[in-house]
């Protein structure tokens, strides 16, 4: 008994003198660098520069995505807002960046000629390939670049030329359209409409779903309806019945918005209870609390939407961090 205990503490001190030589032989040098790439990585992993952009999905709707830009950390406004409308290109240098699930609007001849940042108003001058399309898709690339270019905070109009003309007629779907644009040319447009009067347009994020992955579609809906758009909004998300069953929301039928109040650039959106989650670390759904933020943001000049339950603040969301 005594020599298999001498035995073991024996084995017990070598593997420990063993253990100390390896560290002592390890150069101080190697952990330090070894810590360093650790941190490097770490910083990288959270400092990813993602670019929104819209683009097709399977269902020829444009949906909100995002991709890793490469010059988003460029100081030059006019060459971000370029590189993320190069990627609605067709074969582009770009194309490695379309997300799975999208695909790229434009046509592949085209070629952006120039372009130019000033005061607010994005300029893009293309090759007149850009409308070499189906009738349906004319109005669609114009939704695409207007709203993929004022997903930068800076850009608040944009102005599209082709061989250095202003775009206003679409030729296939003989329309025309305004010489300087903004987001309330409307993107996804649909109409329930039943006559001139009162026509109204607000624009509601849905929720899609491709490989397990959702993202944020946009839709444009012209309505007869005088009310606050916030209040057609939720109607919108919280109806039973969605216009297109490819479209989803989270938001359940019995939500009812109680009051909306603007304060000190905060929309203040009270609920009743059933807006509440059932989840005990998510007071409110992540999916309710986009669909809604993103809708505002669209549909109102505010900087924050503040989410109450009778009158009590639930959560609070920074619009301006949404893209």
């Amino acid at each position: 008994m005594l020599k298999k205990m001498i035995t073991k503490k024996i084995l017990i001190s070598t593997f420990c003198l063993f253990a100390l030589f390896l560290l002592y032989m390890i150069p101080k040098d190697t952990i330090y660098t070894l810590k360093d790439i650790k941190q490097e990585v770490n910083y990288v992993e959270q400092n990813k520069n993602l670019q929104t952009v819209f683009l097709l999905d399977k269902d020829q709707m444009l949906g909100k995505t995002e991709y890793v830009s490469d010059v988003l950390s460029s100081q030059d406004i006019n060459k971000q807002i370029t590189d993320s409308i190069s990627v609605l290109i067709k074969d582009g240098a770009n194309e490695s960046k379309v997300p799975n699930g999208f695909q790229a609007i434009i046509p592949s001849d085209t070629k952006i000629i120039s372009s130019s940042f000033e005061n607010g108003i994005y300029k893009i001058n293309f090759s007149k390939e850009l409308l070499d399309v189906k009738e349906d898709m004319e109005e669609k690339i114009v939704e695409a670049i207007v709203f993929t270019a004022t997903s930068n905070k800076n850009v608040k109009q944009v102005i599209i030329y082709i061989d250095g003309d202003t775009l206003t007629y679409l030729p296939k779907s003989k329309t025309y359209i305004p010489a300087t644009l903004d987001r309330s040319f409307g993107i996804n447009k649909t109409f329930h409409i039943s006559s001139t009067d009162h026509i109204q347009s607000v624009i509601v994020y849905f929720l899609k779903e491709y490989n397990q992955e959702e993202y944020y579609v946009p839709v444009t809906k012209y309505v007869n309806d005088q009310r606050e758009k916030v209040k057609i909004i939720i109607d919108e998300l919280s109806s039973s019945q969605v216009y297109d069953s490819n479209l989803m929301s989270y938001l359940d039928s019995n939500v009812k918005l109680e009051a909306a109040t603007v304060e000190d650039d905060v929309l203040h959106l009270n609920f009743n209870q059933n807006i509440m989650s059932s989840l005990d670390d998510e007071p409110i759904l992540e999916e309710v609390i986009y669909t809604i933020a993103l809708s505002i943001q669209d549909n109102y000049d505010v900087s924050q939407v503040s989410f109450e339950v009778e009158n009590q603040e639930i959560y609070k969301t920074v619009l301006k961090t949404l893209d």
